[in-house]
């Protein structure tokens, strides 16, 4: 039925991966960088900030660029799933409830980029063409 979107399929895959390592890393640079102001005026856990957001803010760098794409995506995955379980999973059963859908989302759209690869316009591409 949309079919008119197959050849177009490696350039929407490569934005798809590189506009979400971009908004990736700004919830590291929120908790490593302190910029942009997040707004939010409760204490962030240390363990979140020197272990989350490194793992957001380089991980999202790494995914947005192409490159070691795969090793970064199955970490920011799994990031991803600990941050519902912790942070979301417990106060109620459904993300739609819990808040946890941005987390659900990401964990997702990150395993399936581990699975897929960088594809085009990344840096993994470029290196295996040389």
């Amino acid at each position: 039925m949309l079919s008119f979107l197959v050849p177009f399929e490696a350039q929407l895959y490569a934005l798809m991966r590189i506009v979400t390592g971009f908004l990736f890393l700004w919830h590291g640079s929120q908790k490593v960088l302190g910029f942009p102001p997040s707004g939010y005026s409760g204490d962030v856990p240390a363990h979140i900030t020197w272990i989350a957001g490194p793992i957001e803010l380089i991980g999202g760098v790494l995914v947005m660029i192409g490159l070691l794409t795969r090793p970064a995506a199955f970490l920011c995955s799994g990031l991803m799933a600990a941050a519902y379980w912790m942070a979301h999973g417990t106060s109620a059963l459904l993300p739609i409830q819990n808040g946890g859908e941005p987390a659900v989302l990401y964990c997702f759209v990150f395993l399936f980029i581990a699975a897929r690869g960088a594809g085009a316009w990344s840096v993994d591409g470029g290196r295996s063409s040389l």
